[in-house]
């Protein structure tokens, strides 16, 4: 009886071994026949990722090029705008390849890499948000101080610490995800999506959910808590300060609040889609709130702090002038 037993255990776990095995591609499920519109969805996917690059690179080089602007909060925007590049990169090339491909498949290395790339993004833009609040608190709240706080050796430390750390967390939980055997190809999604590929293992994911949690808590909840302190901060001053300071506060906070607006909208509707059944839901709601989370912040970043920082705006009509 006991040899039966450990007959049938490795006859499971060899057909497990095999069903991991076949499984070096993904098949993404979400894309659909779009027959004569095929050309027009190319179009549209092709004018987002131009006007994404121009922008972003627009504002970079004004950044970069212009003295007047190198001071800690445009730093944080130029590390803002170019992580805008990195994630729309990982993305929109894929996407075009996609819309004109019959097969949509993708290879299991590939797939992991644009999990990195996306969930590093959305990590690092939270992050930069984070630190961006928190420079606003020292403007606002401690203009005397600003500048000795403000150092050039700290904005250095602080763009690390927008970088780093989300590489980091990103890199390990896509090597966790890369150790699991696979024993499913098809991903429900026009991208490839870290929770999705879990969902398709056939081995214990139990490190991969404490290790997610615990990466959620470090990359969401700590910029939220310093996000939620520094505009704590910065109201009472307003209330209490004078008509000058709260004119100062609404023109340098305004861009940043509707920023983090955006982005935790886009943050909702990428959890919704991503965590629960949405297949009641017609599929091209779907598709489009799974793109949001990733198309919105880099369309609306480089318009928003384009037209309302007025160092920018006017750096910028003065390049287009030369």
């Amino acid at each position: 009886m006991s040899f039966l037993v450990v007959l049938k255990y490795f006859k499971i776990k060899r057909r497990t071994m095999i069903n991991s095995t076949r499984s070096s591609h993904f098949t993404l499920s979400a894309y659909f026949n779009t027959g004569l519109v095929q050309s027009l969805y190319f179009m549209i996917v092709v004018f987002l990722y131009v006007f994404i690059v121009g922008a972003n690179m627009l504002l970079i080089v004004v950044i970069c090029m212009n003295r007047s602007l190198h001071e800690p909060m445009y730093m944080f925007l130029c590390s803002l705008f170019v992580n805008e590049l990195f994630g729309s990169s990982g993305l929109f090339p894929f996407l075009l390849l996609q819309i004109l491909s019959d097969v949509h498949t993708v290879s299991v290395p590939f797939c992991l890499v644009q999990v990195f790339c996306l969930y590093t993004y959305g990590s690092v833009e939270f992050t930069n948000l984070a630190i961006m609040s928190y420079d606003r608190y020292l403007a606002i709240c401690h203009p005397l101080q600003y500048n000795t706080c403000m150092t050039s050796s700290k904005v250095t430390l602080l763009i690390a610490v927008i970088w780093l750390p989300p590489v980091l967390a990103v890199l390990v939980s896509v090597c966790l995800t890369a150790s699991l055997q696979l024993c499913g190809s098809i991903i429900n999604q026009v991208y490839c999506d870290n929770y999705s590929i879990i969902k398709l293992s056939c081995s214990d994911t139990t490190v991969n959910n404490i290790y997610e949690l615990v990466a959620a808590y470090v990359t969401f909840c700590i910029p939220s808590s310093v996000i939620f302190y520094t505009y704590m901060r910065i109201l009472n001053v307003c209330f209490s300060g004078s008509k000058q300071t709260r004119q100062k506060a609404v023109s340098t906070c305004t861009p940043h609040l509707a920023s983090l607006l955006n982005f935790f909208f886009s943050y909702f509707f990428h959890v919704l889609q991503s965590r629960f059944n949405m297949s009641s839901v017609p599929n091209m709601l779907r598709i489009f709130l799974s793109l949001y989370f990733f198309t919105c912040q880099p369309l609306f970043n480089p318009v928003m702090y384009g037209l309302n920082m007025s160092k920018i705006r006017i750096t910028s009509k003065s390049l287009f002038k030369l």
